[in-house]
């Protein structure tokens, strides 16, 4: 694990420093992209002004909101799916082609249904992400052991006992995969919308810096929505690691 984390930061930091040098030179223009180390220092004064607080608690509660609806919501669904074969026969399908569609096109209904801001933002995060977590709930309960369930049965264990001690903890690979899956749609559908159906938020503050030419603010901007994906994942992957060892164990 410590081989492969030096590999991706090596790879990372050559990738990083052919660009500093590339735009140090002028070979990208600086009107195109402007250098990692200035990307750095423009997210270093904005956070350090403090006038975009409102626009990143804004984007980090969409997402966390998205995010709990899709894991909970997938969950649930994904157990009431395959507990009726009539009802998984006709769902399963259009789960497998889910994500041929662009989720984005039904973003005109979501306005007329819940009107510009917030509620339709998370909705199509919500859209985007909660079959991940369906279709990884699914794929967990497919896969539990025969013996198992035996075992439940077995020992007369009630329905809430089997699930919790026994069913969920079989389980739980999948799920945290679904998991990790839903959060990273989160951060795509809520910041891809913002772009087109918010006023505030991450999303719009870049597509703003954008139109108005303002490259310091709009690197900046972007490096700190790198920065948070990858601390997000890197700690879900951190956890993932430890719970693979401990259900080994």
């Amino acid at each position: 694990m410590k081989h492969r984390g030096l590999v991706t930061f090596g790879i990372v930091a050559c990738l990083v420093l052919t660009i500093e040098i590339l735009c140090r030179t002028g070979t990208i223009d600086h009107t195109i992209m402007i250098a990692p180390s200035e990307m750095a220092g423009s997210l270093w004064e904005l956070l350090r002004s403090g006038d975009f607080n409102t626009a990143i608690r804004t984007t980090l509660t969409e997402v966390a909101i998205s995010a709990a609806v899709s894991i909970l919501g997938g969950f649930v669904v994904g157990i009431a799916i395959h507990a009726n074969t009539f009802l998984r026969r006709g769902v399963e399908p259009y789960l497998v082609s889910y994500y041929a569609v662009p989720t984005f096109i039904f973003y005109p209904v979501l306005v007329a249904i819940f009107g510009v801001g917030s509620a339709a933002i998370i909705a199509i995060a919500v859209l985007l992400s909660i079959v991940a977590m369906i279709t990884a709930t699914l794929n967990g309960l497919d896969r539990l052991p025969r013996v198992l369930i035996r075992t439940t049965q077995v020992f007369r264990m009630s329905r809430p006992s089997s699930a919790f001690l026994v069913l969920l903890p079989a389980t739980a690979p999948y799920l945290f995969t679904g998991a990790r899956l839903a959060i990273a749609y989160s951060f795509i559908g809520v910041i891809a919308s913002e772009f087109i159906l918010s006023g505030s938020g991450l999303g719009y503050s870049i597509a703003y810096a954008y139109n108005n030419f303002d490259n310091r603010t709009m690197y900046g901007l972007m490096l700190l929505v790198i920065i948070v994906v990858s601390v997000v994942n890197g700690a879900l992957d951190w956890f993932d690691r430890r719970l693979q060892n401990r259900l080994r164990g």
